[in-house]
């Protein structure tokens, strides 16, 4: 019985080290969180080359993007053939300022027509949506002045 018992204490003992163990390395990895070989370190540091698409895919992607620019620079030219409308008053030649804006709109777009890179395509859409919005805000800010002035003017005897 005393055998037993001493057997027992040393088999429990053993157990009980060995679950410190595993259960101070365990805690010690959650600590640390650190890869444990060289190929996990790499795997984790170094940058990886991405999927390669197959041509199809590629093609397919940039038939994507440019069907969404191709949209967005329809809208553009939508709007800026909308705000033309409101430069009624003609230039010095005699021409109105809404057939040389929309003659000069047409051109820019021509000349951009087969652009495919599409950093420089988003470049010329901010471009494009920025002026017309300066236009707008200068057109705005005209139109004010004129009605104050014919207020002006209406109040005057």
């Amino acid at each position: 019985m005393t055998a037993n018992i001493h057997k027992f204490r040393n088999l429990s003992t053993a157990v009980n080290h060995s679950f410190k163990s595993r259960w101070l390395l365990h805690h010690y990895r959650l600590l640390h969180h650190g890869p444990d070989t060289m190929e996990e370190l790499l795997d984790r540091h170094v940058v990886k080359k991405e999927k390669s698409l197959d041509d199809d895919e590629n093609d397919l992607l940039n038939r994507q993007r440019l069907t969404s620019s191709r949209r967005e620079a329809l809208s553009l030219y939508r709007d800026v053939i909308r705000v033309t409308r409101f430069f009624m008053w003609a230039n010095s030649q005699g021409i109105p300022w809404r057939d040389v804006l929309r003659e000069n709109v047409r051109k820019e777009f021509e000349e951009a027509r087969f652009e495919r890179d599409p950093e420089v395509i988003t470049r010329l859409l901010i471009g494009g949506r920025d002026a017309l919005q300066a236009s707008l805000d200068k057109l705005a800010e005209k139109q004010k002045q004129e009605i104050e002035k014919q207020r002006g003017n209406s109040n005057a005897p």
